[in-house]
């Protein structure tokens, strides 16, 4: 897994190696733009919002919906990735902070119309995503919505299989989206619904009941 010095090094080809895996239909980006487009259209659809994005990194998705009026809150635990950030959304809030220890006291009080997060939540284990997802939902608006893209499976065996396939490049360090697993620890606490975008990356959409 890498830690924040190892996100810092990647800062600057990170757009670059992540297209290049998405364009060959390759674990883990595969489906990348699918998932980020699918992400952009459902917020603009009520556009302007107040966005949280968990795990901004260089802001691929945020600049996007930044540049069409957006309201931007950031979280990312490199600063570089940051910096990265900042260049391209000089009025938008960015917090350097490690979401592995939960949500910084900055956005205490705060709720948003949307918490996004791609490609970052996986670092959690299974314990602390749902641990993480309660959290979430109490900086949603009562409308609000939490949207999380990431390499997802809709069950165990379609991740074990992708694991196969996979082989040696497999991280096993990191702990991937289970939404069937997912869904069954939390559907008591929120609604839940998935789409899978490609054969190792998919959308969840999380609000509250009604």
């Amino acid at each position: 897994m890498l830690n924040n010095h190892g996100f810092d090094i990647w800062a600057d080809n990170y757009d670059k190696s992540v297209n290049a895996t998405d364009g060959g239909n390759e674990y883990p980006f595969a489906g990348y733009k699918r998932i980020m487009n699918a992400i952009y259209n459902t917020v603009m659809e009520k556009c302007p919002m107040k966005i949280l994005d968990v795990g901004i990194g260089t802001g691929i998705l945020a600049t996007r919906l930044y540049d069409n009026g957006n309201d931007i809150t950031g979280i990312d635990f490199s600063s570089k990735m940051l910096e990265k950030a900042k260049e391209k959304m000089p009025k938008s809030k960015l917090i350097q902070f490690d979401f592995t220890k939960g949500l910084p006291p900055e956005i205490t009080g705060e709720t948003y119309d949307f918490i996004i997060s791609t490609y970052a939540l996986h670092h959690l284990t299974d314990d602390e995503k749902i641990s993480f997802i309660i959290s979430l939902l109490n900086h949603i608006s009562e409308t609000g919505v939490i949207i999380i893209g990431d390499v997802c499976f809709q069950n165990r065996d379609d991740m074990e299989k992708c694991q196969e396939l996979c082989g040696d490049e497999w991280d096993d360090e990191e702990f991937y989206f289970v939404f069937s697993e997912l869904n069954d620890k939390l559907n008591t606490f929120c609604m839940l619904s998935y789409h899978q975008i490609s054969h190792c990356g998919g959308v969840m959409v999380i609000r509250r009941f009604d």
